[in-house]
């Protein structure tokens, strides 16, 4: 890469994180809206101009999310929304205590969760219960011992405790109704 291309994407970069930075700090303009960031935003129309700037990023962003769903994705956000308005305050402010936590681990570490989660969503549902009855049976030192276990694992390791687990999965075949 010679020193033009080099100059020429620091600059770019340079705007890019400065972008963000001048909207933290003026907020979005109500006509620097797209219009379909508009219609989505209607309810806030006359008080725009009044929320915080972070706010409207946020709600601008949202928008911007919610206009490119489908029909279905917007009924499924619409009623974990509703799921997520129905909790008592205490029990929003863990999910949210524990989102933070989570942004602030190691990529590879958020990546693994993730990967685990997928896994286990892919798994039966009598699987996903019986895992999470085992788990509801444990102590909190016999859990914390659990994760430290898992977490020193090697990716071999882990593999192999995969590999296990579906080869004791019991099959729809092995299943004597």
């Amino acid at each position: 890469m010679n020193v033009k291309n080099i100059v020429a994407t620091a600059a770019t970069l340079v705007v890019l994180m400065a972008s963000p930075a001048i909207a933290d700090e003026h907020g979005v303009a109500w006509d620097n809206l797209s219009p379909a960031q508009r219609e989505v935003l209607d309810r806030f129309a006359d008080s725009w101009e009044t929320l915080p700037a972070d706010r409207q990023l946020r709600l601008s962003r949202g928008a911007d999310r919610w206009a490119s769903m489908s029909p279905q994705q917007r009924e499924q956000a619409q009623i974990r929304f509703t799921r997520w308005r129905e909790l008592p305050d205490d029990r929003r402010m863990q999910i949210r205590q524990r989102w933070e936590e989570f942004r602030n681990l190691p990529a590879e570490e958020r990546h693994r969760i993730r990967q685990n989660y997928e896994r286990f969503r892919d798994l039966p549902a009598d699987q996903q219960q019986r895992l999470r009855d085992r788990y509801r049976q444990m102590t909190p030192e016999q859990r914390q011992q659990m994760r430290d276990r898992h977490r020193n694992m090697t990716p071999e390791q882990r593999q192999r405790l995969r590999d296990r687990m579906k080869h004791d999965r019991p099959r729809a075949t092995d299943r004597r109704d």
